[in-house]
């Protein structure tokens, strides 16, 4: 799968509309279930890899025990200043860091944790052989990836109203990236390529989205995302009309509103043997 260096951008207003669209149309049911996941392993030191703007932090800031230290990353500085603008429960270490570099000692931390960050970066293994390199021996390393586009409704829709809308060029970051890294038999090869051996498991987990009205998903999905960068790639002014047109396309499948639709993903946990 390539990469392009758009597709790890979330700069300008992205994280504003992703924080207020994306993050409760797909995002928080995964990470009240994350969290809670981690919470079960009871860590002393979690490290959260590709946090956004803090929805998985959040939670685990209310579902860890108050002594259990968390440490949030992300690469992007935009995505990182909305996590601690709005902040959680209680102290949170924020930290600048690609997945592909951490700056911590090795097996630093009991649990790493990443929601839906490890389909945006190009080399997958030497990123698992990271977050390997930082658990302690017996740690867990926990992270979900979403299944194929065509089990994620709202943006299977999106996707196909934007390539009717640019039939020559049509974006494809959506399938491309987000639902680009979903075949169990990849995910496991990379893991034991980055030296996780011992105990892997892969659930397979959906839930409902729902919005008030089409309009909201359609501009959570074109504006919310780094799909927009491939939109307004393809002109001045088409931000606007990508929105309307997958707003109709998500009232034409879904109804007026509110509207609700599947998602899925996978969950993967993984031990560090040694």
């Amino acid at each position: 799968m390539n990469t392009a260096p758009s597709d790890r951008v979330f700069s300008g207003s992205i994280p504003q509309f992703y924080q207020r669209y994306m993050v409760p149309l797909v995002f928080q049911p995964y990470a009240a279930d994350i969290a809670a996941r981690t919470a079960a392993l009871h860590p002393a030191a979690v490290l959260e890899i590709a946090a956004g703007t803090g929805v998985v932090t959040r939670q685990l800031a209310e579902q860890l025990p108050a002594g259990a230290a968390i440490v949030a990353t992300d690469l992007n500085p935009a995505m990182l200043e909305q996590a601690q603008t709005l902040g959680a429960s209680r102290a949170i270490t924020w930290r600048q860091a690609d997945a592909l570099q951490l700056p911590f000692e090795d097996q630093s931390f009991n649990a790493v944790v990443c929601q839906f960050g490890y389909m945006f970066l190009p080399d997958k293994a030497a990123a698992f052989a990271e977050a390997r390199r930082v658990l302690r021996p017996g740690g867990t390393f926990l992270f979900n990836v979403w299944d194929r586009i065509e089990d994620n409704a709202f943006a299977d829709t999106v996707e196909q109203a934007l390539a009717r809308l640019f039939p020559g060029d049509p974006p494809r970051f959506m399938s491309r990236i987000p639902h680009g890294y979903c075949d169990a038999a990849v995910i496991k090869a990379d893991l034991a390529h980055a030296g996780f051996t011992g105990r892997q498991t892969l659930e397979t987990v959906a839930f409902e989205s729902r919005a008030d009205t089409p309009r909201t998903a359609a501009i959570a999905y074109c504006q919310g995302t780094p799909l927009r960068n491939e939109i307004e790639a393809r002109g001045a002014g088409m931000l606007e009309q990508a929105v309307n047109v997958a707003t109709d396309a998500l009232r034409a499948r879904h109804g007026a509103g509110p509207i609700a639709g599947k998602i899925q993903a996978h969950v993967i946990t993984a031990q560090r043997s040694a």
